[in-house]
């Protein structure tokens, strides 16, 4: 498969991995854009987010209760964090392989860009 997300959780491409059990890998963004700067992943290939089954949905809520246990164990919880997940190219999509950002360590602004 050529999909970068599916190489890092196969440990065929290099990620500095914060995270990972059967499910999920997270790891550092190698072009941040805040000081912590993570990308949560399923390891399940999933394209894009409207292509996620029903089947799927206990899925995308484990990827965002861990986007908050990352926060509290950084200590970040209080001060606010991000969690982005883009859909499509007209959404911001680049990889397409569904997956989160989470990020923190600076104040974001509202609208994105």
């Amino acid at each position: 498969m050529s999909c970068l997300f599916c190489k890092i959780a196969n440990k065929t491409a290099a990620a500095e991995i914060v995270y990972e059990d059967e499910k999920i890998i997270a790891f550092k963004d190698i072009h941040p854009k805040a000081p912590l700067h993570l990308l949560i992943v399923p390891k399940k290939h999933i394209p894009r987010l409207s292509l996620f089954e029903d089947e799927d949905v206990p899925l995308l809520g484990k990827m965002i209760v861990l986007a908050r246990d990352i926060a509290k164990q950084n200590n970040f919880g209080d001060r606010g964090f991000r969690i982005a997940l883009n859909e499509g190219k007209d959404g911001g999509q680049t990889i397409f392989h569904v997956h989160m950002h989470l990020l923190y360590g600076r104040r974001l602004m509202w609208p994105p860009g």
